[in-house]
């Protein structure tokens, strides 16, 4: 066979084509507001200076994860809306005391858009961080606590 030649395969008579065009077009996907928030969650998790993630008052938080069988979910402290091919995050985090916040925030935005823009292939117009707590050096960790007494 020489450059110039071409191969042509030719289907048998009768047969029909069915669905033509690009499979990836054929049909929609939606993704839950709750898959972004789990991959925000983790992601957000991943930076350093993160102590965690859910509102500034982890008293109340350690008290109802105590309760036998609770667990605190993967998602408190993110709040996703997804639309078609966006989605906007909202997330409050708890940041370790005599780390520079607005680094802290920056990594999170940037891995947070990574991460999610990677598995759902939808836009990320907005990351908003609130930081509700610092977590000093000499406090207990609340979590490490047993569940059951």
């Amino acid at each position: 066979m020489t450059d110039t030649d071409v191969s042509v395969t030719k289907e048998p008579a009768g047969t029909v084509r069915r669905g033509g065009g690009d499979p990836a077009t054929r049909g929609r996907t939606t993704i839950a507001d709750g898959v972004v928030e789990k991959i925000a969650a983790l992601a957000a998790r991943d930076v350093v200076g993160v102590h965690a993630m859910g509102s500034g008052s982890r008293s109340f938080g350690a008290v109802r994860d105590r309760v036998p069988g609770g667990k605190p979910p993967v998602t408190r402290g993110v709040k996703a809306e997804v639309g078609e091919k966006q989605t906007a995050l909202d997330l409050e985090v708890v940041v370790d005391y005599g780390v520079a916040i607005a680094d802290v925030a920056r990594a999170v935005r940037e891995n947070v858009i990574a991460a999610v823009e990677r598995m759902t292939g939808l836009e990320v117009v907005e990351v908003n961080i609130a930081v509700g707590d610092v977590k000093l050096p000499d406090e207990e960790d609340e979590e490490t606590e047993p569940r059951i007494q």
